[in-house]
């Protein structure tokens, strides 16, 4: 379904002028297909602030790109982006609530429009979706307040199109979406399902779909549909973004390569050719999730894909180990056109028991940089400055 507008939602947020952005040992449980959710779980380890896991700078760093705002650009809407995020089983949460999953990086969160992939059922019910006694199914349904922990933080609309949406059956489809709406936490990825969002200041409406490769989801697999859906879209709305989560899992799964990935025994999606699909069918910046891991990114005929941002919160969830614990919060801005205008990645890594924090080192910005090279080269490579900032495409 197509969801209009709402004004009873909750306003996108304005900082300053917001015209403009310059800005511990685990066990990793591989779980099988869909009914185990296709993950990589984590065994809480007991430490606070372990050392930050991945590649470091051989000279020490400059400090880190934080958002802020240029206030001679009109007509422009600002976005932050994060990976997934998932609140703990069977509904539980931190003792001090939900909430303080996001309490060290708030600050990096803000912007006009901040999304995110919700990788977990809300609510009372319980789970569903696994079978009595069954030892290799795994589940995320997350407490009631982890709706308002979301909006507190600055989140305005997430993706639900992904394998843990449907936790808990369709009773928590409807249970999720109560919460979020009570929130003021608009959605998308659901079958046929654009959600749109006017910010007003600028006079801009920005219209957000969200991909996996489910049937149950607007499928990704289905790319001529996902082309008329962003077609649809962008007759709507001056912008479109698209956030899909695709692709193979794990450590050995950084690198982007032509071709269909698999995990699992499932077909994942062509990340590559799905992003350049909705691009050409009108997409004006491409999100993903899915791997667990950070991907490179890539510019195609001007516009930005992120391949994958990571695990952003894991509580007790999803693993911190090495690369599976480093992700970036991604800004950037365009114009009314769809135009880039400037962005930027923010460094994050998850400590135990799987939450975000602010990486002093830089390890995502490294990692990004890198894979980028490796897998794009030439013009087509996304190119970081060592604080972060998104250098535009040549």
């Amino acid at each position: 379904m197509t969801v209009p507008s709402a004004s009873a939602g909750r306003a996108p947020r304005r900082l300053f002028s917001a015209r403009g952005l310059v800005l511990a040992i685990v066990m990793v449980v591989m779980l099988g297909g869909w009914m185990a959710g296709g993950d990589l779980l984590d065994l809480p380890v007991m430490a606070d602030d372990p050392t930050t896991p991945g590649e470091s700078p051989t000279t020490p760093p400059p400090p880190i790109q934080t958002p802020t705002w240029d206030t001679t650009t009109s007509g422009s809407v600002s976005f932050a982006f994060v990976g997934d995020i998932t609140f703990g089983r069977a509904r539980q949460r931190p003792p001090r609530g939900s909430g303080t999953i996001f309490d060290r990086v708030r600050g990096a969160l803000q912007a006009d429009i901040t999304m995110g992939n919700l990788e977990t059922a809300i609510g009372n019910m319980g789970a569903s979706k696994c079978s009595p006694g069954s030892t290799s199914c795994y589940t995320f349904v997350a407490h009631p307040d982890a709706a308002q922990a979301l909006a507190d933080a600055g989140f305005d609309i997430m993706t639900v199109a992904n394998n843990h949406s449907r936790d808990a059956g369709e009773s928590g489809v409807l249970s999720t979406q109560r919460f979020l709406k009570e929130a003021g936490v608009k959605w998308t990825g659901n079958p046929g399902q654009i959600t749109y969002i006017d910010v007003e200041e600028e006079g801009i409406r920005v219209g957000f779909l969200g991909f996996a490769p489910y049937w149950s989801v607007a499928n990704a697999l289905d790319i001529q549909n996902a082309k008329k859906m962003v077609a649809q879209a962008k007759k709507n709305a001056d912008l479109v973004v698209v956030f899909f989560h695709l692709g193979a899992e794990g450590t050995g799964s950084q690198h982007v390569r032509p071709g269909t990935e698999h995990a699992f025994g499932e077909n994942r999606g062509d990340p590559m050719a799905f992003s350049r699909a909705v691009i050409d069918s009108g997409a004006d910046l491409v999100v993903g999730s899915g791997p667990h891991v950070l991907r490179g990114m890539q510019w195609y005929k001007g516009k930005l894909i992120a391949y994958s941002l990571g695990n952003f919160s894991g509580f007790n969830t999803l693993s911190h180990s090495g690369a599976l614990g480093v992700s970036a919060i991604l800004h950037v801005t365009l114009d009314k056109k769809g135009q880039f205008v400037v962005g930027s990645v923010t460094p994050v890594v998850m400590v135990s028991p799987g939450f975000p924090r602010i990486d002093p080192k830089g390890t995502a910005i490294n990692s990004m940089s890198r894979l980028s090279q490796q897998d794009f080269g030439g013009k087509g490579a996304v190119s970081l400055a060592r604080n972060g900032t998104i250098n535009p495409p040549k």
